[in-house]
């Protein structure tokens, strides 16, 4: 009578596998089958380190099931079927062919340190891969209550898991990853920010003497160049105890060169002469908006270096490292703006003239973070 194959046991055999560690699995588990007490040396991995069930399930049922007597095992298969039984306890697919397959596959049953290596290099990219989707969805999850907290929760997570990657895959190089800048995330809209920012730089001419208040506010925080480029008029004439209002914001950005995208003057000081609220409150929420695009960016970078499989650990924990630096230094300014502290005072200056503050040579604007 010919023997059906069940459809799990065909499954496991001949789907071809989505990646090469699957082939290095393959080969782990047959040294393992073959050479029981080459598990002793094996290190760095669990069941979870395996990239499917019926593997992690194997894996399990080898290091739990009592070894044999070495003579006896090359006997029989009394071992080899209280694994595969104990192993069918979570797998229920497996089979006494694909055990039998895996024996057949492995080349060398004495590199199964080096295949255990490879095993742990591929596990250690998927976890980063799952910190950082976790820290990107945590981004656009509008219902969570303390949004930036739990941002910055799962940006700690991520920077766990490259810190244990690093002590797992020690190395002196630096080499960064040569995976390319994933291409700008789809931008929503921007709307409320907009208004937002414009009402920032209205209230900060209304009340100069608040801008030395919100010294933690970058113009890069601000989603659209002319807004960042108008914000450094407005810390650049604070700095200098240059008078302040619509007018001499207006000829600052002039000579800056920020009107050179078309804006019309007119509408800059109409912008400017609507205040409202407080110069706290909204570089409060502009940087607020910067840290969560800080984080996806970095997220979305980091991303991408794992799902290069030509990046190994070892690059992979250079480029993420440099890439959280981005979320820590974020970090710290968003602890100074929401840590309460006693409010400072502008010095005063006796001002020398009326006039528009002094000229300086028009050149390009500065280039900002582009609309996100």
């Amino acid at each position: 009578m010919t023997h059906a194959p069940e459809h799990d046991e065909d499954d496991l055999d001949t789907i071809a596998p989505p990646q090469p560690v699957f082939h290095v699995e393959q080969a782990l588990l047959g040294a393992l089958l073959l050479d029981p007490h080459r598990v002793d040396d094996v290190s760095g991995i669990a069941t979870d380190s395996f990239s499917t069930a019926a593997h992690a399930a194997l894996y399990g049922a080898i290091t739990t099931v009592p070894r044999p007597d070495p003579a006896e095992h090359t006997q029989n298969t009394k071992w080899l079927d209280r694994v595969l039984a104990t192993a069918r306890e979570q797998a229920r697919g497996l089979t006494a062919a694909y055990v039998h397959t895996l024996v057949q596959v492995c080349p060398w049953p004495s590199h199964a340190p080096a295949y255990a290596r490879m095993v742990e290099a591929e596990h250690a990219r998927r976890r980063l891969q799952t910190a950082t989707e976790r820290l990107v969805h945590t981004v656009h999850d509008v219902s969570l209550p303390h949004l930036i907290q739990t941002v910055l929760a799962e940006a700690d997570a991520l920077a766990t898991v490259v810190d244990d990657i690093a002590s797992r895959f020690p190395s002196r190089s630096g080499v960064l990853p040569r995976t390319p800048a994933p291409p700008p995330a789809v931008t929503c809209d921007h709307t409320e920010a907009v208004e937002e920012e414009q009402l920032l730089l209205a209230t900060a001419t209304a009340h100069p003497d608040d801008i030395d208040s919100v010294r933690w506010l970058l113009p890069d925080d601000l989603t659209l160049p002319l807004h960042a480029g108008l914000w450094q008029c407005l810390t650049t004439l604070a700095r200098c105890n240059e008078p302040i209002d619509p007018v001499t914001v207006l000829w600052e950005a002039q000579q800056r060169g920020l009107l050179d995208d078309g804006s019309e003057p007119s509408e800059v000081l109409h912008m400017l002469a609507e205040p409202a609220g407080s110069v706290e409150h909204w570089g409060e929420r502009a940087l607020q908006r910067s840290l969560l695009a800080v984080a996806e960016d970095t997220g979305r970078r980091i991303e991408a270096y794992a799902g290069d499989p030509a990046n190994t650990p070892c690059h992979l924990v250079v480029g993420a490292r440099r890439a959280l630096a981005d979320i820590a230094a974020v970090r710290t300014r968003w602890q100074h703006a929401t840590t309460a502290s006693p409010p400072q005072q502008r010095r005063t200056a006796p001002t020398t003239r009326t006039g528009p503050p002094t000229t300086r040579p028009a050149h390009a604007a500065r280039s900002s973070r582009a609309t996100r």
